[in-house]
C-alpha cells in the first residue's frame, strides 16, 4: 500500500488512451486497465467495431470513450491527441498496441507491404508517443506502454519484417526513456509470446504450428488474453515507478530457452 492507503496498482482517476483496442490483445489489455480504475479512451480505424467494443466495455461500468484515428497518419494523430487532451481529458498512459501482419517469402516481399507495416508498428508507435508525451512532459508524468513481440529478438521464416518493426520498437522503448526518464515519464514495453486471438485463429487452427507453440513454449499452451492485463497494469501504475526502458516478455517462457 501506499501511504495514502492506496494499492500501488490502483489506476482510479486516471485515464489511458490503447490504439488498436477494437479487439484481441489491446482490448483485453483496455479491459484490464479499466478493472483497476483506470478511465478508457478507445482507438480504431473501424468506428462500427470500436462501437461495439466501447459498448461491450460499457457494459462492465467501465468509464470508457471511443476516439476513432488512424495511427499511422501524423495529422490524424495530432488532432485526435489534442481532441482527447482538451475535451476528453489528459492522458495519463499510452499503449502503443495498433499493428498488422503480413506474411510471406523476404525474397519476393512486396515493397509497399514492408512500408505498411512500418508505418503501422514503428511510425505509429513513434508519432503517437510523441503527440501523446508533450502532454505528459508539461505535468512531469506519465506512462507509456509500447507494444513488442517474442519476434522483437528472435526470427520466424515469412516474418521478417514484422521482426524487423518489432525491434525497432523495442530499442525505440529504450530511446523513449533515455530522452523523457529525467521528465517524469516511464517508457516500457510488454512482448507477448503466442496468445489465442482473433489474429492468430488461422496460426491455432494449423495443427503443425498449434503443435509448434506447444512445444516450443515451455509451458506447453498458448497464452489466454486475460493473461496479458496484469502485465500492463503494473506498467502503467505506481508499482512499476523505478522500471524504465524495459521489455517485459510475457510469453510462458518462449524465451528462456533455445
Amino acid at each position: 500500500m501506499n501511504m495514502d492507503g492506496r494499492s500501488p496498482f490502483d489506476l482510479t482517476g486516471r485515464r489511458a488512451l490503447v490504439t488498436g483496442s477494437s479487439r484481441g490483445l489491446g482490448f483485453a489489455m483496455a479491459k484490464a486497465l479499466a478493472g483497476a480504475g483506470a478511465r478508457i479512451v478507445l482507438n480504431a480505424r473501424d468506428e462500427v467495431a470500436l462501437g461495439a467494443a466501447a459498448a461491450d466495455l460499457a457494459e462492465t461500468g467501465a468509464d470508457v470513450t471511443a476516439l476513432a484515428f488512424d495511427v499511422t497518419s501524423p495529422e490524424s494523430v495530432g488532432e485526435a491527441v489534442r481532441h482527447c487532451e482538451s475535451e476528453i481529458g489528459p492522458i495519463d498512459i499510452l499503449v502503443n498496441n495498433a499493428g498488422m501482419q503480413i506474411r510471406g517469402p523476404l525474397e519476393t516481399f512486396r515493397h509497399d507491404d514492408f512500408e505498411k507495416i512500418m508505418a503501422t508498428h514503428v511510425t505509429a508507435t513513434f508519432s503517437v508517443s510523441q503527440a501523446v508525451a508533450l502532454g505528459m512532459i508539461e505535468r512531469g508524468r506519465g506512462k507509456i506502454i509500447n507494444i513488442c513481440s517474442v519476434l522483437t529478438d528472435h526470427a520466424r521464416p515469412t516474418a521478417a519484417p514484422y521482426g524487423a518493426a518489432k525491434a525497432a520498437i523495442g530499442n525505440l522503448t529504450r530511446g523513449m526513456a533515455a530522452d523523457w526518464a529525467r521528465k517524469g515519464l516511464n517508457i516500457n514495453a510488454i512482448a507477448p509470446g503466442y496468445f489465442r486471438t482473433e489474429l492468430n485463429s488461422a496460426l491455432i487452427a494449423d495443427p503443425a504450428f498449434n503443435a509448434w507453440v506447444e512445444q516450443r513454449t515451455p509451458m506447453g499452451r498458448w497464452g489466454e488474453v486475460e493473461e496479458l492485463g496484469p502485465a500492463a497494469i503494473f506498467l502503467a501504475s505506481d508499482a512499476s515507478s523505478f522500471v524504465n526502458g524495459h521489455i517485459l516478455y510475457v510469453d510462458g517462457a518462449f524465451t528462456a530457452v533455445v
